[in-house]
C-alpha cells in the first residue's frame, strides 16, 4: 500500500524500528545539524530522527517537530518507495520499455497489463486538501514560525533543505518538481538556488525573457515517493509527479494553490507560495554547507515573494541536512542509481552496473562496469555517458570489466589501480562540471579524468599475458565451508 503522507513514513518507520524520538529540547540553530550529522554517519546510515521539542532560533518552542534522516538508510530509502529492493524499481521500468508488439492476437493481449499500468500513472486533482487546513495570508505571514535550520555556522541564513519546488515551462505547461535549497531571507522572502544545469532554472530564463512574474510553489513534506521523485534526474518533459505515480503506484492527488495557479500535492505538510519578478535584481545566495563537505561561495540568485503559506494542522516540518559524506543524501542518490540503470543501459546496452560512492560526492567519482567486446569500447563508454543528462557533470569515470563489482569501492580501486597503466589509460577531456565544484578552473566548467581500468587487448597495444585472479578451488572451499562453525571464527563472506 502506498505512503499517502509524511505522517504515514514516519509512521512505517516507527514500525520497523528505525526511528528515534528526542523530547530534549534542541535548537534549529547549528545544535540540531550537529546531533543529526553525527547520527547519519552512523554504520547502516544511523536512525530517522523525529525532534518533538525543537526550539525556534529565537529560543522559543516550535509548534511542529522536525523530522530528519527519513531516507537516511537502505531499508528506509526501501520502505519510501514501497519494495523491498530498489534494483526491482529497475526491473518494472525494464518490462515498461521493453514494448515489443508480439505476434499474434492472444500475444498482443499480453501488452494490456502493461499498458493499464502505465495509464494509471498520471497524477489527479483533487477539490481540497490537507495542505491547506491552515492558511497565512498577508501580515499572517512569518517564515520565522517555521523551524527553519541554520544547518552550519558560516551558513548565510537559514535554508529550507528538504524542498520540492514547483514550477512550469511557460510556452509548453510542463510541470518541473525540482529539489533546491533556498535561504530564508526574512518573513517573507526566500532566495530560490537552482543551478543553471537545472530545469526550474530554465524556466526562470524563459519567463525572464517574456518578462512575465514566476510563480512557484516550494512543498516541505509529502508522500515520501513524491519528496524522492523532486531530487530525481528526469528528462525534462517527464512530471515528477508522474513519476512519483508510478513509484507508489497509486496517483499523487494534487489541489491547487491558494494563490497562484499551480498544482501541490494535496496532503503536503507545508507549502511555501509565491512568485519571482524577473524584472527585480538578483539577491545573495549563500555561502551554504554544500555536499561535497566545503562550503559552496556566496552568489547571486532570485527573490521569491512569499504570498501565501498553507499547512496541515498538526504539520511535520521535513527536512535534510548536507555536508561531509556520507549522510542521508547519499542514500537518496543511491536510489537513483539503482532505478536509473535501465535507462542509462538504453543507451549504453554494454553497461552492466554503476556506483557513485559516497566518498565522490556523487559527481566526482563513478564506477562503471560494462561488457567489454571490442578494443577502445571503455573510451567509447565514457564519452557516451559524458553525453547522458547529468552524468555529464561526472568528474572522474573509472570503467572497469564486467566481473568486478563497482558496488564494492574497494574492489574497484583494488581491479582499477592493478589494471592501469597511468599515461597509456588516463584520458582527459573538457566540459560542463558541477555548480559546486569549487576546483574547476571557471565556473561550472573544467576538466574531466576518464580511466580505462579494462583488461587490455592486444590490438590496445598489449602485448603480455595477463594475469589471473587469484581464487581458491571449490572443492577447498566447499570443504572449509563445511567445517567453518567447528573453528570457532566469526562468519566471513566469499571472496
Amino acid at each position: 500500500m502506498a505512503l499517502d503522507t509524511l505522517s504515514d513514513f514516519i509512521t512505517a518507520i516507527d514500525g520497523i524500528g528505525e526511528l528515534h524520538r528526542i523530547t530534549e529540547p534542541v535548537s534549529v540553530h547549528l545544535e540540531l545539524t550537529e546531533i543529526a550529522d553525527r547520527a547519519s554517519k552512523l554504520p547502516g546510515g544511523g536512525p530517522a530522527l523525529l525532534f518533538e521539542r525543537p526550539l525556534l532560533r529565537d529560543g522559543t518552542p516550535s509548534s511542529m517537530p522536525v523530522a530528519i534522516n527519513l531516507f537516511g538508510s537502505r531499508k528506509r530509502m526501501s520502505l519510501a518507495l514501497g519494495v523491498d529492493d530498489l534494483d526491482s524499481i529497475g526491473a518494472r521500468i525494464t518490462q515498461l520499455l521493453d514494448l515489443k508488439v508480439p505476434d499474434g492476437f492472444i500475444g498482443k493481449l499480453s501488452l494490456l497489463p502493461r499498458l493499464l499500468e502505465v495509464s494509471k500513472f498520471p497524477p489527479r486533482t483533487a477539490r481540497s486538501g490537507s495542505c491547506q487546513e491552515v492558511v497565512w495570508r498577508g501580515d499572517e505571514i512569518d517564515l520565522d514560525r517555521i523551524p527553519v535550520l541554520h544547518c552550519w555556522p558560516e551558513d548565510g541564513g537559514p535554508y529550507v533543505t528538504m524542498t520540492a519546488v514547483i514550477s512550469k515551462d511557460p510556452a509548453r505547461g510542463i510541470r518541473n518538481v525540482g529539489m533546491y535549497r533556498v535561504q530564508q531571507l526574512g518573513k517573507r522572502h526566500v532566495a530560490m538556488h537552482w543551478q543553471r544545469h537545472k530545469s526550474g532554472a530554465e524556466h526562470f530564463r524563459q519567463m525572464a525573457e517574456r518578462g512575465e512574474t514566476m510563480p512557484v510553489c516550494i512543498v516541505v513534506g509529502a508522500d515520501p515517493a513524491s519528496m524522492y521523485s523532486a531530487s530525481a534526474p528526469l528528462p525534462p518533459n517527464i512530471d515528477e509527479f508522474l513519476f512519483a505515480g508510478f513509484l507508489r503506484r497509486d496517483p499523487v492527488r494534487l489541489v491547487k494553490a491558494v494563490s497562484n495557479d499551480l498544482e501541490v500535492p494535496a496532503d503536503a505538510e507545508i507549502v511555501i507560495e509565491g512568485y519571482i519578478d524577473p524584472a527585480e535584481a538578483l539577491v545573495v545566495e549563500g555561502p551554504f554547507g554544500d555536499h561535497t563537505g566545503y562550503y559552496s561561495e556566496a552568489d547571486l540568485y532570485p527573490r521569491v515573494h512569499v504570498t501565501a503559506v498553507t499547512m496541515r494542522r498538526q504539520a511535520v516540518y521535513a527536512t535534510t541536512i548536507v555536508g561531509r559524506p556520507p549522510m542521508e543524501d547519499f542514500w537518496l542518490g543511491h536510489a537513483t542509481e539503482r532505478i536509473f540503470l535501465p535507462l542509462l543501459k538504453l543507451t549504453t546496452p554494454e553497461v552492466v552496473d554503476y556506483h557513485m560512492p559516497a566518498e565522490g560526492g556523487f559527481h566526482n567519482l563513478v564506477f562503471v562496469s560494462i561488457d567489454k567486446k571490442y578494443p577502445g569500447h571503455a573510451d567509447k563508454v565514457m564519452h557516451a555517458l559524458w553525453g547522458q543528462g547529468l552524468m555529464s557533470l561526472a568528474k572522474v569515470l573509472v570503467v572497469l570489466d564486467k566481473d568486478v563489482n563497482v558496488q564494492n569501492p574497494v574492489e574497484a580501486w583494488w581491479a582499477a589501480l592493478n589494471n592501469i597503466d597511468p599515461e597509456r589509460d588516463v584520458r582527459f577531456t573538457m566540459g560542463p562540471v558541477d555548480v559546486l565544484d569549487h576546483a574547476s578552473r571557471a565556473f561550472t566548467y573544467g576538466s574531466k579524468m576518464g580511466i580505462d581500468a579494462t583488461r587490455k587487448w592486444p590490438e590496445e597495444g598489449f602485448t603480455r599475458a595477463w594475469p589471473r585472479v587469484i581464487t581458491m578451488d571449490a572443492a577447498t572451499r566447499a570443504a572449509v565451508d563445511a567445517k567453518w562453525a567447528r573453528l570457532g571464527l566469526p562468519p566471513v563472506p566469499h571472496r
